[in-house]
């Protein structure tokens, strides 16, 4: 399968049968790549050091993810975002699509 290109408005559901993200991709979308496939450590890794807005955003996500709703707000704030709620994967989803309109 071809990488998907990041242009693409369905690239991220389309890459999810790769075996690994697109290395094109930045931090941020890699890690919700790796979110989707259940590798919360991982996408952990790639975005807790980061010092971009899309970085915080998904940082938050991960702690929204994990329960510690201090620690998402914080990084929702960071990002410059609104605390995210509701459906995890719709959030991701979201987040996703907004990093590709960007990339």
């Amino acid at each position: 399968m071809a990488v998907p290109s990041p242009e693409d408005a369905s690239a991220f559901g389309a890459s999810l049968a790769l075996a690994k993200p697109p290395a094109a991709w930045p931090p941020p979308l890699r890690a919700l790549w790796l979110l989707e496939k259940g590798d919360w450590d991982g996408a952990h890794e790639l975005v807790q050091h980061e010092e971009d807005a899309a970085s915080a955003w998904v940082h938050a996500h991960i702690h929204r993810i994990e329960g510690d709703d201090w620690n998402a707000r914080y990084w929702y704030r960071r990002a410059g975002k609104p605390e995210g709620m509701g459906d995890f994967a719709a959030e991701r989803s979201d987040m996703a699509a907004a990093m590709l309109r960007k990339t």
